[in-house]
């Protein structure tokens, strides 16, 4: 079995067991294996070994692998910051999930493509609940009336909330982040936004996911635990 194979082994498992610890379902959780920086052939041995959705957060490093990929998989899913000059080749590639929407701009900018080619498309809000300015998302503060006004916009199907927690040695020290985002979650639900869905949580990395699990999180983004360290030399 090959290292890869471990690691995904081994965190399901770890996985499972919190959440059955949690009182949730088994299945009460999407994993995203961040494929960045990784060439085709790895990505292709993670979803022959129990992974179903990637996530990409470079549009130009996307267009080189997605097409790519012969392995069968539930879903691609897009995660970093998205330029408008970007839109249509990111369309190309069929995001199920545009985790990344973090301005009222480039949401109109998505929606004006999108009505073009008469498509719709799942996103994520990303919240940047940690203040930290090299971090996208829009304030805490601000993200029910930018939601209410997304929502308006016919292509976009708003499914739940993003976010990054604090980078810190301390992993328990990114709880409060993820617990400010579920707090953030129920208001929404209490606006009853028309056509709104708080589906998906997605919150937690390789260094918090089990931390994300216990305040809520449904999905995880993981990277350098499946795959181990990023080549930062080359994509393909």
């Amino acid at each position: 079995m090959s290292s890869i194979a471990d690691n995904i082994k081994k965190i399901k498992e770890q996985t499972v067991e919190k959440l059955i610890s949690l009182g949730r379902p088994e299945d009460d959780l999407t994993i995203v294996a961040v494929t960045k920086t990784h060439p085709v052939a790895v990505i292709e041995e993670a979803l022959r070994n129990g992974i179903s959705h990637i996530g990409e957060n470079k549009v130009q490093e996307a267009i080189h692998k997605i097409p790519f990929i012969t392995v069968p998989y539930e879903g691609f899913h897009f995660i970093g910051h998205l330029q408008s000059n970007k839109i249509n080749n990111l369309l190309k590639l069929k995001p199920v999930l545009i985790q990344s929407i973090d301005s009222l701009y480039i949401a109109q900018q998505l929606n004006r493509s999108l009505g073009r080619k008469n498509l719709t498309q799942d996103i994520l809000i990303q919240v940047n609940t940690t203040a930290e300015t090299t971090k996208s998302g829009v304030n805490p503060e601000n993200a029910i009336d930018m939601i209410w006004q997304i929502a308006a916009l016919p292509c976009l199907n708003i499914k739940g909330l993003m976010t990054i927690g604090m980078l810190s040695p301390n992993p328990e020290n990114t709880r409060p982040y993820f617990r400010k985002l579920w707090k953030l979650k129920e208001k929404i639900e209490a606006e009853k936004i028309p056509e709104v869905q708080m589906k998906y949580i997605s919150m937690g990395m390789s260094e918090d996911y089990l931390i994300a699990l216990e305040e809520g999180s449904n999905m995880l983004r993981l990277g350098t635990i499946i795959f181990g360290a990023r080549n930062y030399g080359g994509t393909n």
